[in-house]
C-alpha cells in the first residue's frame, strides 16, 4: 500500500524535495489562496474549537455548521452569496442556542430544537430552489481550492476579528468555561459570555466551511482541540497544541491533495483521526503498562 501510494505521488509530479515542492505549487494563484485561508481558518478553528471543547459544545458547533447550510440555500432562493446566508444563520442559530440553553446539563436538547426547526427550514429552502444550488451544495463538503484573493481577505478580517475578541474576553471565557458555577457566584454573567461565545463561534464555523465542509467541521473545530486537552496541562499549552495540529493537517491536506486528485477535507479529517487515535492508544498504553 505504502509502496503504491509513493508511486501514485512520484508519477504526479511529487520530487521528494520540499523546498522545489513548494515553489511549484505556489506558482498557481488557487494554491497560494488556499494556504492563506487554511492558515487562517486552521489558526481560528484552533483557538475557539479549545473553548468549544471545554464548555462542552461540541454538538454546537456541528448543529451550526448543518444551520449554515440552510441559510446558504434561503441565500441561494433569494439570488444572494451563501455564504451571507450561512453566516446570517449561523450567527442567530448560535444566538438562540445561547439564549436557551444557558446551562450545560440541558445545553443539548436546546440545541437540538434549534437544529431541527433550522434543518426544516433548509429543506424549505432547497425545495422552493427550482435551478440547481450548486454552490450551496459546494459548502457541504468545502471548496478551498475555489478560494478567492477576496475570499482570503474576507477570511482574513473575520479572522482577526474573532482572534481579537478571544485575547479581550479570555479570562473571563477560560473562567466561565472551567467552572460556570464559581464564575458565575463571582458576578460573571453567564448569559453575556455565552452569547459572545456562541456569535463568534458562528463566525469560525462559517468561515471552516469553506475548508472542511458543513459535514466534516469536526475535523477543525472539535478534532484537533480533543487532542490538545488529552495532552495539555495548561490551557496556554492546550492552545498552541489545538492550533499546531489544524495547522499541520490542513497544510498536509492541501499538500497532498495538489498530486493525488482527491478532496482536501478527506486528507484534513484522516490525518486528525489518526493522530486522535495514536494520542489515545498511546495514553491507553501507559495506563495498562506495569510498573
Amino acid at each position: 500500500m505504502t509502496t503504491k501510494f509513493i508511486a501514485t505521488l512520484s508519477s504526479s509530479g511529487f520530487s521528494f524535495n520540499l523546498y522545489s515542492d513548494l515553489v511549484n505549487m505556489w506558482q498557481y494563484d488557487f494554491m497560494r489562496h488556499a494556504f492563506e485561508a487554511g492558515t487562517i481558518v486552521a489558526v481560528v478553528a484552533g483557538v475557539v474549537g479549545y473553548f468549544v471543547v471545554m464548555r462542552r459544545l461540541s454538538f454546537a458547533a456541528h448543529a451550526l455548521s448543518h444551520i449554515g447550510f440552510a441559510g446558504a440555500a434561503g441565500a441561494v432562493l433569494v439570488g444572494l452569496n451563501p455564504l451571507s446566508g450561512l453566516l446570517l444563520f449561523t450567527s442567530g442559530g448560535g444566538l438562540t442556542m445561547a439564549v436557551l440553553g444557558r446551562k450545560a446539563s440541558s445545553r443539548d436538547v436546546q440545541i437540538g430544537t434549534v437544529l431541527a426547526f433550522m434543518l426544516g427550514l433548509g429543506v424549505l429552502f432547497i425545495n422552493l430552489y427550482k435551478g440547481y444550488a450548486t454552490e450551496a451544495y459546494s459548502l457541504l463538503f468545502g471548496e478551498i481550492l475555489g478560494i478567492s484573493s477576496s475570499d482570503v481577505i474576507a477570511t482574513l478580517v473575520a479572522g482577526l476579528v474573532i482572534i481579537f475578541a478571544i485575547v479581550v474576553i479570555f479570562r473571563r471565557l477560560l473562567f466561565t468555561s472551567l467552572d460556570e458555577e464559581v464564575a458565575e457566584a463571582k458576578g460573571i454573567s453567564m448569559m453575556g459570555m455565552s452569547i459572545i461565545f456562541m456569535l463568534l463561534l458562528a463566525v469560525a464555523t462559517s468561515i471552516a466551511v469553506q475548508v472542511v465542509g458543513v459535514l466534516l467541521i469536526f475535523a477543525l473545530m472539535v478534532t484537533p482541540a480533543a487532542i490538545a486537552q488529552r495532552i495539555a496541562r495548561r490551557p496556554s499549552q492546550g492552545l498552541t497544541i489545538s492550533i499546531c495540529i489544524a495547522l499541520l493537517a490542513t497544510w498536509f491536506g492541501l499538500f497532498i491533495s495538489y498530486y493525488i486528485p482527491y478532496p482536501v477535507s478527506f486528507f484534513i479529517t484522516t490525518t486528525v483521526f489518526v493522530a486522535y487515535l495514536l494520542v489515545r492508544l498511546f495514553q491507553s498504553d501507559l495506563v495498562h503498562r506495569p510498573r
